[in-house]
């Protein structure tokens, strides 16, 4: 680590700090490290059956009208359920030119600015899909196809994903960084 904090010039932080960042770290890491194993499960679940009903309509004439419905579910709860362990690889779109013409002060005021608007509007998100989820529930809300899953599977993953992701954002915003957010540009 310490090799790390030379090559990004930041100075070297206090063991204590170091201990207290990593133990907020791991409060989601094991559970966005599941999250993503279930959503790449839950991707490829998506694709064989997407891939069977394709198959199927091929060569006979048989109905499959709960494929498309599944798939959509499946897709829902990889696309929310795995954004904060997105957020938490700095995986989400940036714009690396305005943070190459800041100084690094600067860079770190805009990320915690950036990072507490995120955070506002996935709060505002997450409380909404929670309404939604809270609705579905009790109200018995069905898919408006032959199949009719219930709504409550896809907004309880909309509603856990997006509280998962404003808890991620709030951390990461608070903790300080030991390295710079990764650069995706080749």
């Amino acid at each position: 680590m310490e090799g790390l904090c030379r090559q990004v010039g930041e100075q070297r932080r206090a063991p204590e700090a170091v201990a207290a960042s990593s133990q907020r770290v791991s409060l989601l890491g094991p559970l966005n490290r599941a999250i993503v194993v279930l959503s790449a499960i839950a991707l490829v679940v998506a694709a064989c059956v997407l891939t069977y009903s394709v198959v199927l309509r091929y060569f006979t004439p048989e109905p499959t009208d709960w494929q498309d419905e599944l798939s959509v579910f499946l897709l829902i709860g990889v696309t929310f359920l795995s954004a904060a362990w997105v957020h938490s690889q700095r995986g989400h779109i940036g714009i690396e030119a305005v943070a190459s013409l800041l100084s690094p002060r600067a860079n770190r005021i805009r990320l915690f600015v950036v990072d507490m608007l995120s955070a506002v509007f996935c709060a505002f998100f997450a409380w909404k899909s929670w309404t939604l989820l809270h609705e579905a529930w009790v109200d018995g809300y069905v898919s408006a196809t032959a199949w009719a899953p219930p709504l409550w599977i896809p907004y309880s993953a909309m509603s856990l994903g997006m509280s998962l992701l404003t808890l991620q954002i709030v951390l990461q915003a608070f903790l300080p960084q030991n390295e710079p957010p990764r650069s995706h540009v080749a």
